[in-house]
């Protein structure tokens, strides 16, 4: 049985980043404002689950700055795992607490890239999953997705669910992660939920999809859907570089942590300086839900077959990165993004404007 337990969403102010060095002042500040956090939600029922949302480590600066793509992978992106990480595992042990966060992150075999990726860190200081961002905020964001190196991706990880929608089985739930833009397209909850998921990171999304509720009916949309948690916390605070005097609140708020029936079980929608959002998880209950409910439990009712026909023809091209690196964002703009608009023209799906 897995008793309700407090997840802790943080949602702090950070600095952008000029070097990897840099992120050694964000780890300071997180590391505070999560013994603020714990002094406060330890009182009640215990915390099991501190989440860090996107951006909290390294900043936005790739995209913001339009960096070039290999120069930040160099200079800018971590490896997983490494000292970083290492770091957060020592917080999640101090805390007996489960660790999930996001960095822009190097792999092995592709040294002049870098990805987005999601990770779940235990109280053992194990790293149990990373999960690479499928989806992200085009033409901006700069890291590269498995789909961008689709064919290479298949033949080094198989052509799985847990290639592209990896599940950590913990004593605390099922946990995935769906960063961002990834819950936007409602293909990337339904991955997760089918391959188990339980309790879900959603973190972050900036204005103004924040002011204009898009965050909160996301999130809610992809829990009551797949009768999962979303434990979504965004950004606070945003300064460009570490010396850098003043903050903008590049999030505008809206943190949030939504239950398996689409329910806001905790929310904090300020962002005046760093906070926290804390709520209950009741796993028992989400299963409970699951094995009993006839009509709202919806994955039990899949036809599969007909949502196949949805995808029989590609839209986004596959293997963009193999053979060369991200582009900036004016060249992204010009050769894909007003392609894909022009597709969905000539395929008349869309109608064009008069």
């Amino acid at each position: 049985m897995v008793e309700p337990y407090n997840a802790v969403g943080l949602i702090p102010t950070f600095w952008g980043i000029r070097e990897r060095a840099d992120i050694a002042h964000n780890l300071e500040h997180l590391e505070s404002l999560t013994h603020a956090a714990f002094w406060l939600s330890n009182l009640d029922i215990p915390v099991k689950l501190l989440v860090i949302p996107e951006g909290a480590l390294q900043g936005f600066n790739d995209e913001i700055l339009d960096v070039d793509h290999t120069e930040f992978a160099h200079h800018c992106a971590i490896d997983v795992p490494g000292p970083e990480t290492d770091r957060l595992g020592a917080l999640a042990r101090r805390w007996g607490v489960y660790v999930m966060a996001q960095a822009k992150v190097r792999h092995p075999d592709w040294p002049d890239l870098f990805f987005n990726a999601g990770f779940v860190i235990s109280p053992e200081e194990e790293i149990v999953l990373v999960h690479h961002k499928l989806d992200a905020l085009l033409p901006v964001e700069r890291s590269v997705s498995p789909h961008d190196l689709f064919d290479w991706w298949i033949e080094r990880y198989g052509r799985t669910l847990d290639a592209f929608w990896p599940v950590a089985d913990t004593p605390i739930g099922r946990l995935g992660v769906m960063m961002a833009m990834e819950g936007m397209y409602p293909e990337n909850g339904r991955g997760l939920a089918l391959n188990g998921a339980e309790v879900v990171y959603r973190a972050s999304l900036p204005v103004p999809f924040t002011e204009n509720d898009v965050f909160e009916i996301s999130n809610r949309a992809r829990a009551i859907e797949n009768n999962f948690y979303v434990v979504a916390p965004n950004i606070g605070g945003y300064h460009l570089y570490p010396d850098s005097p003043h903050a903008i609140d590049a999030g505008g708020g809206r943190s949030m942590i939504v239950n398996h029936r689409g329910q806001l079980v905790g929310k904090q929608f300020d962002t005046n300086g760093s906070t926290f959002v804390s709520g209950v998880v009741d796993i028992e209950a989400l299963r409970h839900h699951r094995a009993t409910a006839q009509i709202s439990n919806w994955a039990k009712d899949i036809r599969t077959e007909l949502a196949q026909l949805v995808y029989e023809r590609p839209i986004y091209p596959k293997n963009l990165y193999l053979d060369r690196k991200p582009p900036h964002h004016d060249e992204y703009r010009r050769e894909i993004l007003e392609t894909q608009i022009r597709l969905m023209h000539d395929r008349e799906i869309w109608v064009p404007p008069a």
